[in-house]
């Protein structure tokens, strides 16, 4: 099996195109017509890993977090990038990375966290705009159904948790062919009428191209008329944080003795205490700091994410408690769910997570 292979699927499952527009997801380094020998799954691409994945034979690694992120001016041994970058293709291993795509999908990091947490019924804390458009197609009758099952089949009609979403119209279609058409009903230079029917469906963004390219396959006409409308609608399943209930109430200071457990934490920076018990949490894998005002709208009890400074705190207000649980910690999980995702759609290769547990912030 080639690594492109796997490339693809991952593009496809961890939806690329849902990166944000300053993060370098996706293929980094490497060879796509390589044979895949094995697989490494790092939080972050170190100089460790690399080693790791050469000692056990991995010629893919794939992480969080892009190691490539700004631009490289050199390529050599004096730096650690260099390092990395020069063992990488010394040792024909390729690198893929799946970033902020993962961090705002309804199933990817801030999912994993809420089920270690135990929370309960999450939702996206901030869903995206403009991420959303109505394609509006007209189809012969008879040729209807064909083209709503190609739609729905390329991603198209799926709101929330329903997916074949469709509005359909009959109406009457009127058209004139002119000189060089070839038109599937009709004649050249006649004015022909058909019975069609206005199919409208919501689409992603991202899945616009193959869309349309499956509607052209499958629409009977030469020309089919058709438009993209775009929407303000949010979309849902996508978009930064997430915010949930725990099962039950917890006392506060219980809750925090929880999250140093499950998240391997020393100590936890936060606000004041100003909730005796929390039920309510909204939270976020990274740096998150630009959600507080989310969350407190959210009317969560608590909000955690990582990297805040000392005035983020301030933003509690004795509205909600804010907590730093770590940028590494918060995200760690990530590594479960991509071990999990390639291991359930690749039995032909072993994928293994790495044994490197800890992030670049150290606690004593």
């Amino acid at each position: 099996m080639k690594i492109n292979e796997v490339i693809s699927y991952l593009d496809s499952k961890f939806g690329l195109g849902l990166q944000e527009d300053y993060d370098n997801c996706g293929f980094l380094i490497g060879d796509r017509q390589t044979e895949i020998k094995g697989a490494l799954i790092a939080v972050d691409l170190t100089l460790a890993v690399v080693e790791e994945a050469i000692e056990n034979n991995c010629n893919l690694i794939v992480t969080h977090h892009p190691f490539i992120f700004s631009g490289i001016k050199s390529v050599t041994t004096d730096s650690a990038v260099g390092q990395m970058i020069y063992l990488l293709i010394h040792n024909n291993i390729s690198v893929y990375a799946a970033h902020t795509n993962l961090d705002n999908l309804s199933t990817g990091v801030n999912a994993v966290l809420a089920k270690k947490l135990g929370v309960m019924d999450a939702k996206i804390l901030r869903p995206v705009a403009d991420k959303l458009r109505k394609l509006v197609v007209y189809v012969p009758v008879d040729y209807a159904e064909a083209v709503r099952t190609a739609l729905f089949e390329a991603g198209a009609g799926r709101i929330g948790n329903y997916d074949c979403c469709s509005f359909n119209v009959e109406g009457v279609g009127m058209f004139r062919a002119a000189d060089g058409a070839t038109p599937f009903v009709g004649q050249v230079g006649e004015l022909h009428a058909e019975k069609e029917v206005e199919v409208a469906v919501v689409y992603p963004t991202i899945y616009e191209s193959r869309i349309l390219k499956r509607l052209k396959e499958v629409h009977p006409y030469e020309e089919p008329a058709y438009d993209c409308v775009p929407l303000t609608n949010k979309w849902q399943q996508v978009g930064a944080g997430m915010v949930g209930t725990l099962e039950q109430p917890m006392p506060t200071l219980e809750f925090l003795e929880k999250l140093k457990k499950v998240l391997g934490l020393p100590m936890i920076r936060h606000s004041e205490l100003c909730k005796s018990e929390v039920k309510t949490v909204a939270f976020c894998g990274g740096a998150g700091s630009f959600l507080i005002g989310d969350a407190k709208g959210a009317k969560a009890d608590i909000y955690l994410t990582g990297d805040l400074k000392y005035h983020d705190f301030q933003q509690a207000n004795n509205a909600l408690i804010i907590a730093d649980i770590g940028h590494y910690e918060s995200e760690q999980f990530v590594k479960e769910l991509i071990y999990w995702e390639m291991s359930k759609k690749f039995s032909n290769f072993v994928s293994r997570i790495s044994a490197q547990n800890k992030g670049f912030v150290l606690y004593i």
